[in-house]
């Protein structure tokens, strides 16, 4: 991230401008820019690939949950046409302007808004301007042309735009793609071809739901929590959710757990929202500032530092959301550290093994019993390190320390350890897996 008058000017780094994309001592993921119009075509091909049906341009204009499931009436905003649908439980993720929390009740808590936003892409060739890759840029200062937010895109010559304007005044009917164009190359700095992409109108504010759930309704992403965009906590935040949620959701639908276990979600993922609320405003703030102040936020490990406490993480002890460091060892709540694997040939993380079942990770001391127990449990996979799994960086022992067994959720998060050996590791097991789901 830099700070510039121009884009054709000298840029001042907020963020290091050798941050790195990837960092294989947490992750095998790598970091890329994932804008919304090239995400979700991605996401609904695979949803409808996986039997979804895809109602796009449709609003929720009822929502009644009952004991035994929940009703939903929608219309067509285009056509007027009207549907109604019966579900178990429903998932709304109709972002900061749906109408559903509202419906069922439930307060944002620490509303502000904080300010209004014209959004929009552009497609221009900057190769001879941006010589050096950044994520986002926040140009103007005084007596600048121009002042706004410039953003990389997935697509090649592809640019976002932000601009921020006083809704007293203005509207955002009044931002012409002529006028787009021309706020676009004054953050430039030179005059060259703009095209205007899209367009898109919304509000930068604060706010926390007093509740995740309502009976058998459950807000995630901003639905749920809005913020500033520093960090990118919203995508990244609306992800988790998900990821908290589906698992937790897909258990109870199967019959393998209770009720309570939904709780979970809002006792471990409100907790996390509202840190990051507070994070994010003061960050922008410092951002923002001229000069820049010190930035609160650690990005890194607020995306993956998060920690958990509730009754899904047996004897988590931590008192607070984010620790002092991501590399945080392997203990109930806390995300499974990384690990560079090899599986039968293949070279993998072990977060590549976290999907659709719990699983037992077995240490090569005196995993061999754990991992004969857990072939006995239903709906849990084990993989003995040494032998099933081959710890490349021999970096078990430093981020699992003297576990015997570890049993970590479909999200990847720790939900029981155990050091040693077990007069009888079968029932202790299956005792620490009903612990969890019910």
């Amino acid at each position: 991230m830099a700070r510039c008058t121009t884009l054709a000017d000298e840029w001042q780094w907020i963020i290091t401008e050798h941050f790195p994309r990837a960092l294989p001592e947490l992750t095998a993921a790598e970091f890329c820019m994932a804008d919304q119009s090239s995400v979700e075509p991605i996401l609904a091909a695979a949803a409808r690939d996986r039997g979804a049906e895809l109602l796009f341009n449709t609003q929720c204009t009822a929502i009644a949950p009952d004991a035994d499931g929940v009703t939903v009436e929608a219309e067509d905003r285009a056509t007027g046409e009207r549907h109604t649908f019966r579900a178990r439980y429903v998932i709304a993720a109709d972002g900061y302007s749906g109408t559903i929390r509202e419906r069922l009740g439930i307060p944002r808590g620490g509303f502000r808004r904080l300010r209004d936003n014209i959004s929009f892409v552009i497609r221009a060739d900057l190769s001879d301007i941006i010589t050096k890759q950044a994520l986002f840029w926040i140009i103007g200062g005084p007596g600048t042309a121009a002042s706004g937010g410039f953003i990389s895109h997935a697509l090649p010559n592809h640019w976002g735009v932000a601009l921020s304007y006083d809704p007293a005044e203005e509207s955002p009917a009044d931002f012409s793609d002529e006028r787009c164009a021309a706020a676009a190359k004054a953050l430039i700095g030179r005059d060259v071809p703009v095209e205007i992409v899209s367009k898109a109108a919304w509000t930068e504010s604060v706010g926390v739901a007093g509740r995740f759930r309502d009976s058998r309704v459950f807000l995630i992403g901003d639905a749920a929590h809005v913020w500033p965009p520093a960090g990118a906590m919203g995508a990244n935040s609306a992800v988790q959710d998900a990821h908290n949620l589906v698992w937790k959701l897909a258990a109870v639908l199967a019959g393998r757990a209770s009720d309570a276990l939904l709780d979970t979600y809002e006792a471990e993922r409100r907790p996390v929202a509202l840190e990051l609320a507070d994070l994010t405003v003061r960050s922008q703030a410092a951002r923002l500032s001229s000069p820049p102040e010190h930035d609160p936020m650690d990005a890194i490990l607020c995306i993956l530092g998060q920690r958990y406490r509730s009754t899904a993480t047996l004897g988590a002890e931590h008192e607070t959301v984010f620790g002092d460091t991501v590399e945080q060892p392997a203990q109930p709540g806390v995300r499974a550290p990384h690990l560079w694997l090899d599986l039968d040939g293949r070279r993998i993380g072990v977060h590549d093994l976290f999907h659709d079942s719990f699983v037992l990770l077995c240490g090569p001391a005196s995993g061999e019993a754990w991992a004969r127990a857990a072939d006995k449990v239903e709906g849990l996979r084990a993989y003995r390190v040494g032998a099933d799994l081959i710890d490349l960086e021999n970096a078990w022992r430093e981020r699992y320390g003297d576990a015997a067994a570890i049993l970590v959720r479909p999200d990847g998060y720790v939900a029981w350890r155990t050091e040693g050996a077990a007069a009888d590791p079968g029932a202790q097991l299956a005792d620490a897996l009903h612990r969890v789901l019910h």
